[in-house]
């Protein structure tokens, strides 16, 4: 009896071993000619179009904001909340290239950074998240005079009388932001009832003090964190938490569009967005990541 049962025992044990090894082979392709290699972008990158490319260092606390660089493959970003006044120079690896401390400004809530075709950008101190903020400001900085304090935009919303409103009309914490025609277009985040993102325009080169200009709103199902628009001014990105919609626009007719949504579970608190080409975004997070997704053709 002793001698069947080790017979059988070991029959078993071979018999495994072999349904295991066959598994493998068929998840690695077997390390044979023709086999399927292993994908890791895949693997890591769950989601069609979208590809980690880099991970910021310590520099950078809570990046929510992105504009390119000078340099093909760099881009500017700055803290959250709290931070310091400073933008900081990445590469798409997500490695620093350098600091720029902005002089004589202050950083109350900083979110989103819009940039003009001479690449001057405009720093978005409009973080509102209790939505009862009367110092709202845009300040115009030009990296290339890194020591020259920006000029500042004040300014308010017209439709805005109570600070805070009631909690269901609280759409008035702005995120997001774009730089088209002359314009400096903010794009709330709708804490109210996450449903509605309204557009507002001021006037890039106007008064230190304006009244933003109430376009519309864009049905949006979800808080929006940041805005890009695309080269050929036809796709306008809005960027969710772990989710992106792409707007078809023409003619900076950003209210008058029907948004499409594309799920980004986890990516993490996704930020920044800025279009490298027409049918590519980047896209960085708070946790120090740096994607690039690329849009369906």
């Amino acid at each position: 009896m002793r001698t069947i049962s080790a017979l059988l025992l070991s029959l078993a044990l071979l018999t495994s071993a072999a349904c295991s090894e066959a598994q493998n082979d068929g998840k690695k392709g077997g390390g044979k000619k023709g086999g399927k290699k292993k994908d890791k972008t895949t693997l890591l990158n769950p989601v069609a179009g979208l590809t980690k490319v880099g991970h910021m260092g310590g520099e950078v606390k809570e990046s929510s904001g992105l504009a390119l660089g000078p340099e093909a493959g760099t881009y500017y970003t700055h803290g959250d909340d709290g931070a310091e006044p400073t933008l900081y120079l990445i590469r798409e690896d997500g490695s620093l290239v350098k600091s720029l401390p902005v002089p004589g400004v202050r950083q109350v809530d900083w979110e989103s950074l819009a940039q003009d075709p001479q690449g001057v950008l405009y720093i978005g101190d409009c973080g509102n998240n209790n939505n009862d903020r009367r110092d709202l400001t845009i300040y115009r900085y030009d990296p290339r005079q890194p020591d020259a304090v920006p000029r500042s935009i004040r300014f308010t919303y017209p439709d805005q009388q109570e600070f805070p409103p009631g909690k269901k009309e609280r759409n008035f914490d702005c995120e997001a932001s774009l730089w088209y025609d002359g314009g400096i277009y903010l794009f709330t985040k709708d804490r109210g009832q996450g449903s509605t993102c309204k557009v507002y325009r001021l006037q890039a080169d106007g008064p230190a003090k304006q009244q933003a200009k109430l376009l519309g709103k864009i049905a949006v199902a979800g808080e929006v964190t940041d805005a890009a628009l695309s080269p050929d001014g036809r796709t306008l990105a809005l960027l969710g938490r772990e989710e992106l919609f792409l707007c078809p626009v023409s003619g900076g007719n950003f209210t008058q569009t029907t948004p499409r949504a594309v799920r980004l579970p986890g990516a993490g608190q996704t930020e920044g967005a800025v279009f490298q080409g027409n049918n590519t975004l980047i896209i960085s997070t708070e946790q120090g990541n740096v994607y690039r997704y690329e849009l369906a053709q």
